[in-house]
């Protein structure tokens, strides 16, 4: 194990690619934050906004570039032949797999923290000017405040466990383009179907099973009681997404001749 770390962690530390796509989720995942905590407004008490979420806002964009990242991470060899070589040089196919997983997981973990932390600073400079202060009901974000650091911390998980779950599919369909749009079809098409239910129960069920739709649940620090899904709970769905898309692509990966 340790030699396929070694191997894939300089894989991608001399693609150009990855440290590109590294600091566009930072820098994406910030961005996105700034803008969203600018263009709120809370004019009276009990405005019934939740700071971290608004703050965290780019997280959602961020994971896009995540999911790209995690994706190249093996279909790019399928793409140019490398895998042969790879499973030459490390016939353990899911013992590389496996490796695989841990430094996206890592470059992952490193960029999302970079990216949360920015969009909590944020928020904590931008918001008050917006009406989110003690006087309308709302402390200054802090990452002493519990929920907050859950809610931070969260975040870094969920981009984690976002790119875990891209490796899976990357895995199973090995095509790039066809696994970014599958990722992205996953994360996205959850939130727009909850959007068009027809009931509230249908709401809730789509809201509770989506990998995007639950695991963001991660960041609410307000309104606990209301949502589909609990915090934590809805993070462990997006775990099951990544395990369960992971299983799929360690199979077809042991079946398939390469």
């Amino acid at each position: 194990m340790k030699d396929a770390l070694i191997a894939e962690w300089i894989k991608q530390r001399t693609v150009a690619v990855t440290g590109w796509l590294l600091l566009a989720t930072a820098a994406l995942t910030g961005a996105f934050s700034v803008a969203a905590a600018a263009a709120v407004r809370c004019a009276a008490l009990g405005c019934g906004g939740d700071p971290a979420r608004i703050s965290l806002t780019g997280v959602e964009f961020g994971q896009a570039v995540v999911a790209i990242l995690a994706v190249l991470a093996i279909s790019s060899e399928y793409t140019t032949g490398m895998i042969r070589t790879t499973f030459t040089a490390m016939p353990r196919r899911i013992t590389v797999l496996a490796a695989k997983a841990v430094v996206v997981a890592t470059l992952t973990l490193m960029a999302g923290t970079v990216g949360v932390a920015a969009s909590l600073l944020a928020g904590r400079l931008l918001l008050p000017g917006h009406g989110f202060t003690a006087a309308h009901g709302f402390a200054p974000l802090s990452l002493a405040d519990g929920p907050v650091l859950r809610a931070a911390a969260g975040s870094v998980l969920y981009l984690v466990l976002i790119g875990l779950l891209s490796l899976g599919v990357a895995t199973a369909v090995r095509e790039p383009a066809v696994a970014i749009g599958l990722v992205l079809a996953l994360l996205y098409l959850f939130p727009l179907a909850a959007r068009v239910a027809v009931s509230q129960q249908w709401y809730r069920y789509i809201e509770q099973a989506g990998p995007m739709t639950a695991g963001l649940a991660i960041q609410a620090t307000t309104g606990l009681p209301s949502l589909p899904v609990q915090p934590w709970p809805g993070l462990g769905v997006l775990a099951v997404w990544a395990a369960g898309c992971l299983f799929i692509g360690g199979l077809l990966l042991r079946l398939r001749d390469v």
